[in-house]
């Protein structure tokens, strides 16, 4: 399988995924809950044998899972490691995708339109920093999902940035004042000029505006999810069960995911929605 490869590929946030493809896979392997509710996710609102598109697929999680419950997966991402990370972990796991395509979640002009029954997107959004590039993405979205196509979205929750803070270094809040007002405000935070960042430039909302920016968009809410249920922040031990126990923290965390009262204390509010 070719990886295609864009121009426009380049930047901090490039730089950073393309240096930390290993750390992003075991993300999931460390935050298993987060994947299991993604999972269920899939599992009550995908057709069988859908055609996807993982817009920010990174080194491939949730494509490689969809690819092998039989739906058909396109890749794109601006990380070419991330890209063939993907690819050799298909290739070990025998699962196929259809393509794997090296570009910005702002230009999806080598699709046409109406190509897909759902696209993800994981991370894309999180990390365009101007709203004029998110509606383009959400535009171009739209544009190459079907009628009645799925979206799958993350949103970084801002109140997530400051919770992180309070539990791993609560002297930032003293030291950096401004950014966390800015990210109260506008939901911005940048690493530029930071040497070892722990991640890259992102964007955050509050929770209470997803719904409406995707609405504007032309989707339609079918669900919105905490992707951490209950355990956000709290779930080193959750996420050791195994076997029955596991399942039924799985089962507990995706019924409360929904709940709208939780959704401010997660890191990331899935929406499921549907093109209009």
């Amino acid at each position: 399988m070719n990886v295609k490869h864009d121009s426009s590929c380049g930047g901090r946030i490039r730089a950073f995924y393309e240096s930390n493809v290993e750390m992003e896979w075991a993300r999931l392997e460390r935050h298993r809950t987060e994947f299991a509710l993604t999972a269920r996710a899939f599992e009550e609102f995908l057709h069988p044998s859908s055609v996807v598109v993982d817009l920010g697929s990174g080194p491939g999680r949730f494509s490689l899972l969809l690819a092998s419950l039989g739906h058909k997966v396109t890749l794109l991402d601006i990380s070419e490691q991330s890209l063939k990370f993907a690819e050799t972990k298909a290739e070990e796991q025998g699962v196929r995708f259809e393509a794997c395509v090296c570009a910005s979640a702002t230009d999806m002009s080598m699709f046409e339109d109406e190509s897909f029954d759902a696209a993800l997107l994981m991370g894309p959004l999180y990390h365009l920093l101007d709203a004029s590039d998110r509606e383009l993405c959400l535009t171009e979205t739209r544009r190459i999902l079907r009628s009645g196509g799925l979206v799958f979205a993350t949103f970084l929750l801002c109140y997530a940035v400051l919770r992180d803070a309070a539990k791993h270094e609560p002297e930032w809040l003293i030291d950096y004042p401004e950014d966390a007002r800015r990210i109260l405000e506008d939901g911005i935070y940048t690493f530029e000029g930071q040497e070892n960042p722990p991640f890259t430039d992102f964007w955050s909302v509050h929770p209470s505006d997803v719904s409406t920016i995707m609405q504007r968009a032309g989707f339609e809410t079918q669900a919105l999810l905490a992707q951490e249920g209950l355990v956000s922040m709290i779930d080193e031990k959750i996420n050791l069960l195994q076997g029955e126990a596991w399942e039924a923290w799985v089962d507990l965390n995706y019924r409360c995911g929904k709940d709208p009262a939780i959704h401010g204390g997660a890191e990331h509010l899935l929406y499921v929605g549907r093109r209009v």
